[in-house]
């Protein structure tokens, strides 16, 4: 199976899973809900496409992925361990499809990695869930889509910012400004590695 992943803006809005379509917790704040058309207006128009939509060879949806300037998503300024920092691009919130959830929800930071570069973002930063040991990839990567597991940001080398109970604002520079520490780098490498790595094809057995 091929993949592609695809820029999210008002042309390709409708491509994105259903409730990504009219969703706006993020662009609003309090009691004011905010207008869906309106607020993607102005996010392309001063930062362009604001997410991704990953799909595979055959156009079926495996995800998708909003991020932006921080200041685009008022919501963020209310959330435990907020606000985000003004020079950040937030990732939001990601909605993924079926099989393969953590595979899907790799791909999309990394192509949100590169973006952030690509765009000479200073940072990328999320919100984060410290999750019990033991618990289900469906309950780390389906049941909550605005907050993303504390252990596989850290795989990418975002830190800690700020803590409020289980919530945690985690960033991951890209200016180069702070040093990554020694072994944590060849860990993002591998990651990296393994995101774009087929798996193996399964061994027949013998005769």
């Amino acid at each position: 199976m091929t993949t592609r992943v695809i820029g999210l803006n008002r042309g390709t809005i409708e491509t994105a899973p259903s409730v990504c379509r009219t969703c706006v917790w993020w662009q609003s704040r309090g009691n004011k809900e905010a207008a869906k058309q309106r607020w993607m207006e102005r996010a392309e128009d001063e930062f362009g496409e604001w997410g991704t939509i990953y799909l595979d060879d055959d156009g079926r949806v495996l995800g998708s992925m909003q991020y932006g300037p921080a200041h685009l998503f008022p919501r963020a300024h209310d959330l435990p361990a907020g606000p985000p920092s003004d020079d950040a691009i937030l990732v939001t919130c990601s909605y993924l499809v079926g099989d393969g959830a953590v595979w899907v929800e790799k791909s999309l930071l990394l192509a949100a990695i590169g973006e952030a570069r690509d765009r000479g973002a200073r940072a990328l930063e999320a919100f984060a869930y410290r999750y019990r040991p033991g618990q289900t990839t469906a309950e780390r990567f389906l049941v909550h889509r605005t907050v993303f597991p504390r252990d596989f940001l850290e795989e990418f080398g975002f830190f800690t910012l700020r803590t409020q109970g289980s919530v945690e604002l985690c960033r991951l520079d890209l200016g180069g400004l702070q040093p990554v520490e020694e072994g944590r780098r060849a860990k993002v490498l591998r990651v990296v590695q393994e995101a774009f790595t087929p798996a193996p094809a399964p061994v027949q057995p013998g005769p």
